[in-house]
């Protein structure tokens, strides 16, 4: 079976994700998507993010109601920091012979390949799938090429959905009491609002 990946902090998912996850599945053909909020992201150090309990919270409502869409706890139950290439190389040994890995990534993730951990064991033990980012024009892969040789057979450039929704805009947003209607899911919506979420 083909199985997408979508991590993130996911502070907070929003109908961005959600709309990605549906266009990757049928633009490829894949099984299922597995939704993986992120434990502790260490690009994101020094960052304030929201607690595990709420974010997973929220990706559980987003993503009810899909066959199609399951969330993993496996990111957060690791100890240490998160990396991509531990959920990777994890997914893939539970997987049944022939089952193949789709990594979902936005066009400024692709940017910071490089800094990743173990990127070139990254891309052989799945394919990395490039959807649109608003801001971040598509990026050739000649210069990755050399520091991952191989990587064009590795990748796929999708130019849909194309997305304008940023979580930090969504936080703005609610400190300032501004709707985030159509933004987030409604469900999720709700859960911020019950929570007091991203008041401070």
């Amino acid at each position: 079976m083909k199985t997408g990946i979508l991590g993130g902090t996911f502070d907070p998912v929003h109908t961005g994700h959600i709309m990605v996850a549906d266009v990757v599945k049928e633009e490829l053909g894949l099984g299922e998507v597995v939704f993986i909020p992120a434990g502790r992201p260490w690009l994101k150090a020094g960052t304030p993010v929201l607690s595990v309990e709420h974010r997973l919270n929220m990706v559980a409502l987003a993503a009810a109601g899909k066959s199609c869409f399951r969330v993993s706890t496996m990111e957060i139950e690791r100890a240490g920091p998160t990396y991509s290439i531990d959920t990777v190389a994890e997914m893939k040994q539970e997987m049944e012979d022939g089952g193949e890995l789709y990594f979902i990534i936005g066009r400024d993730n692709l940017v910071e390949l490089l800094r990743w951990h173990q990127p070139e064991r990254l891309v052989s033990l799945c394919r990395l799938v490039v959807v649109p980012r608003v801001g971040f024009p598509v990026l050739g892969l000649a210069s990755l090429e050399a520091a991952i040789p191989s990587i064009s057979q590795r990748v796929i450039i999708l130019d849909k959905p194309q997305i304008d929704i940023s979580a930090s805009v969504i936080r703005q947003r609610v400190r300032r009491g501004l709707s985030i209607s159509r933004l987030v899911p409604e469900k999720v919506e709700k859960y911020i609002k019950e929570h007091g979420l991203y008041r401070e």
